[in-house]
């Protein structure tokens, strides 16, 4: 198998068609929003999943939304979780299905408009979603 420069496996790496619907030309920053995944996961139906977006927050610039989407799943955006009130920090933790082996996007929407993102790729060795649900 030859191999690939740097920059040629990063273009062929794949994409969340879902984030990049949800973005579209809006700039991104990355590093900030912390995804937390296992890299291996032995049972695709309960994979546990932690988003943070460490504080403190510029008064205006307060994290107003996270959005969790998926590569393979029959549904690409998993889950949406809403702050109404500012808080100090973001931290939420929850389990999600997966359907095979695939790149989990999260992307956090703060108050002036700000887009932070981050991204993992994730291996799965038992498929769930498989039915579409």
């Amino acid at each position: 198998m030859p191999l690939l420069p740097l920059r040629a496996l990063a273009q062929a790496e794949p994409e969340v068609a879902a984030m990049k619907a949800f973005v579209g030309n809006r700039p991104v920053r990355a590093g900030r929003l912390v995804l937390d995944i296992p890299r291996i996961a032995d049972n695709g139906n309960v994979v546990p999943v932690r988003i943070a977006l460490p504080g403190p927050f510029a008064p205006g610039a307060e994290v107003r939304s996270i959005h969790l989407f998926s590569e393979k799943n029959p549904v690409p955006q998993m889950a949406v979780f809403h702050f109404p009130a500012p808080v100090a920090k973001v931290e939420v933790e929850s389990r999600v299905r997966l359907a095979g082996t695939q790149r989990i996007a999260a992307v956090a929407t703060l108050a002036d408009g700000t887009l932070h993102a981050a991204t993992a790729d994730v291996v799965v060795t038992i498929s769930a979603c498989i039915d579409g649900s």
